[in-house]
Order: C-alpha cells, then sequence, then structure tokens
C-alpha cells in the first residue's frame, strides 16, 4: 500500500514526495529521518506494533500524520490525544480511506436506531495483521452511539468465541481467507425483518482518492481527529 500511495502523491499536482521511509531502508527507500525535513505531511501506512512510536516521532518533528495503520483502539486513539493535543501538527486516522466504506458505516449508523440490533461481519485476506479490523471496530462503535445495543441473547456459547468479540456490545466476527482483500456486512435485525449494508473492496485503488484528500487537509483539522468523514 505504501508504494501506491507513494506513487500517487508523486503524481498529483500539488504535491510533491520528499521520500519514502523505511528503518530497514530499500531501492529507492530511505532510511535516514533527516531527509524527510522538508516534508509538510507524513503518510502512515505501517504495523500496528510499530505505530505508536512512528507517531510520537512524526510529532516531535512537527509533521502532521495520516494513518491508514490498522488496530486503533479506543485506549490507542486516547494516546494519540494525549500526544498531539490541539495540534499542530494534527493527525487524521483513518480506519478506511475507501469513500464507499465510509458511506457504509453512516447509513449503518444511521439505520440503527430502527432496529433491534446489528452485528458486524468483516472480511479480510489471510495477511491481514489483526482482528477485527480498524473499519470494523469504527463501524460497532458509531453503531452502539446510535442506538443501545445491550441485549440478552439466548444462545450459549458451546465453543468460546463463537458469537464473535463485542464492541460496544456490537458482535463483531472476523473471516481471512486467500483471496479475499477487503468486505464488510452490517446485518441489522427487527421484527420480522432485516437490513444487509454491505461494502468490497476489489482493488487497493480504491484507497488512494481518500489518501489525497486526507493529505490534503489534515492541517485543516485540529489534534487528532478519526474518521474520512470529517472531510466529506
Amino acid at each position: 500500500m505504501g508504494a501506491l500511495v507513494g506513487d500517487a502523491i508523486a503524481a498529483r499536482d500539488g504535491m510533491d514526495l520528499v521520500g519514502r521511509y523505511d528503518p530497514a531502508g530499500g531501492d529507492g527507500i530511505t532510511s535516514d529521518l533527516d531527509e524527510l525535513e522538508a516534508a509538510d505531511v507524513v503518510v502512515e501506512f505501517t504495523r500496528p506494533d510499530v505505530v505508536m512510536d512512528n507517531l510520537a516521532r512524526w510529532h516531535q518533528k512537527n509533521l502532521h500524520a495520516v494513518v491508514g495503520t490498522s488496530g486503533f483502539t479506543p485506549e490507542r486513539i486516547e494516546e494519540a490525544r494525549s500526544l498531539f493535543g490541539a495540534g499542530p501538527p494534527n493527525c487524521l486516522i483513518v480506519p478506511n480511506f475507501s469513500i464507499g466504506a465510509v458511506l457504509a458505516m453512516r447509513f449503518a449508523a444511521e439505520a440503527a436506531p430502527y432496529f433491534s440490533a446489528a452485528e458486524v461481519i468483516e472480511l479480510h485476506h489471510d495477511q491481514k495483521a489483526d482482528a477485527p479490523s480498524g473499519t470494523a471496530i469504527a463501524t460497532a462503535g458509531r453503531i452502539a452511539e446510535a442506538s443501545d445495543q445491550r441485549r440478552s441473547v439466548a444462545s450459549n456459547e458451546l465453543i468460546a468465541g463463537a458469537r464473535g468479540a463485542s464492541v460496544d456490545g456490537v458482535p463483531v466476527h472476523s473471516v481471512r481467507l486467500a483471496g479475499l482483500l477487503a468486505h464488510q456486512e452490517v446485518i441489522l435485525g427487527g421484527a420480522g425483518e432485516t437490513l444487509t449494508i454491505r461494502h468490497d473492496t476489489t482493488d487497493r485503488s480504491s484507497f488512494l482518492p481518500g489518501v489525497l484528500m486526507a493529505v490534503d487537509r489534515v492541517a485543516e483539522l485540529p489534534g487528532v481527529t478519526v474518521g474520512l468523514e470529517a472531510l466529506l
């Protein structure tokens, strides 16, 4: 994903690609942070186990951060808020850069008050570093904010975990299979009916318009902002 983002920034009028950074270096990739001194914004597509240390580094260098790394729990978001304060620099944490995925999350939150309960099923390729996805966590959180999801289900788990993880009372189920890229379903249930809201990412190029929008406008958003919808 980092290579795609770098190429998109380099090709975008009004943006300059200052460099590509990885501590391990590589072909066309610097391991020297001093080479990034001319940058205004850093785009962070790394791993959950290193992202918080990286954010501290970008904050110290007074760089706005656009974060596409997964694994941002509410606790991690609060840690980022403590680090960045009211800014600048600012930090935009984006669970999903796809415009369609952002709209699907919004639709699920809007529908939630009209149904008695909801469950989230997220499906990704089998090399994804974490589960559940950041998009699923964010979706469940927004559903719970829109409608109380506390409920009693008669089913007893014969095998622990069969009902999925609970995010603010919303069951979240993760599927990891070769052949998948990034997909999510929200199923809302009420008396005599269900509503399914599904989004499918079939190519990573769908993320690029959202990434470019975030890079272009992160300086407008004070402190830490979560979600691309702040820019829509």
